[in-house]
């Protein structure tokens, strides 16, 4: 099977967008709300939507593996977004009537520092040696996840520098009816990117660990292959969502040939099923903190739970 793409760039739907003049539920100050249609859209079609795979789409925060002091490193997503003075011109551009121009950013003066180790995403346009700000007027990238940054402490509990390990889940090597969660090197991970899910992300939407014992969880993107979809047509996939239980997910996004991403979002949320834990640690030869992830994984290994949310790390 092909790799599949990354997330570096604002995924498009895969339908013709309309925009209705009512408040956005979803961004504030937003005076319009973007709905989508039933015709397929022009890029979708353009990267071949119909030859792509569909995966299903998972509610956490997006991660990215790449190289950093000369090793595989998690980066955390991190938007650059523009200070006050420039976000206050772009939403008064935003509720006029001149849509149809385009809004002049200046990048070196419009935007918010970032840390010095802050790297734009891959596939974000450049003009004169710029990023672009994207529709929204933010410019998508990433830093490092370092270990003394309480900010991104759930980040960092799913990885081990020392080792180069990552905790994942991911279907089961010789079972994909079963979930499997182990340490996977970053090394594999590589240029890929993630989910990041758990406990204290994005309101749990699984229901993972506990605030006592919390749990948090890499997963690849592309992991969860979607068999038998219907064709893509808005009704049939509708009928689809709503009418069987593959359909009760979060989303779809479809890997092109080409490596663009392209999405649909509804608001079904899929509860992770069966799950066993792979994390013989015993290999490393090495004590591992006895509050991490690792260790506690560990203590449960070779354990199969009926439901992801069954887990429970009593420590």
């Amino acid at each position: 099977m092909r790799r599949l793409g990354s997330v570096q760039r604002k995924m498009p739907c895969v339908f013709v967008t309309e925009v209705k003049d009512e408040p956005s539920a979803k961004r504030e100050h937003q005076p319009f709300t973007v709905l989508a249609t039933e015709t397929i859209s022009h890029k979708a079609l353009d990267a071949d939507i119909h030859s792509a795979i569909p995966t299903e789409k998972v509610d956490g925060t997006c991660c990215y593996v790449t190289t950093y002091k000369d090793q595989p490193y998690l980066w955390a997503r991190l938007d650059r977004k523009p200070n006050k003075q420039a976000d206050k011109r772009f939403k008064n551009f935003l509720r006029s009537q001149e849509n149809s121009k385009e809004f002049l950013w200046n990048v070196e003066e419009d935007f918010k520092p970032v840390p010095e180790c802050w790297i734009p995403a891959k596939e974000i346009e450049h003009l004169k040696g710029n990023p672009v700000p994207d529709e929204n007027g933010h410019i998508p990238g990433w830093v490092p996840v370092e270990k003394s940054n309480k900010q991104y402490c759930w980040h960092s509990s799913v990885v081990n520098y020392e080792f180069e390990i990552a905790l994942v889940l991911k279907h089961h090597p010789d079972d994909p009816g079963l979930l499997e969660i182990s340490a996977v090197p970053l090394s594999d991970l590589l240029e890929q990117t993630l989910e990041l899910i758990g406990t204290n992300i994005n309101g749990n939407p699984y229901g993972l660990g506990n605030k006592k014992h919390p749990i948090h969880l890499l997963i690849p993107h592309g992991a969860f292959q979607i068999r038998n979809l219907p064709k893509l047509k808005h009704n049939d996939l509708l009928s689809w969502f709503e009418g069987c239980r593959e359909g009760k997910i979060e989303g779809i996004v479809w890997h092109c040939s080409d490596g663009c991403l392209i999405k649909v979002t509804t608001k079904i949320l899929h509860e992770f099923k069966a799950c066993i834990i792979n994390m013989n640690l015993n290999k490393y030869g090495y004590a591992f903190d006895t509050k991490c992830l690792f260790n506690h994984f560990s203590k449960i290994d070779n354990q199969k739970f009926g439901r992801l949310k069954d887990i429970i790390l009593d420590v």
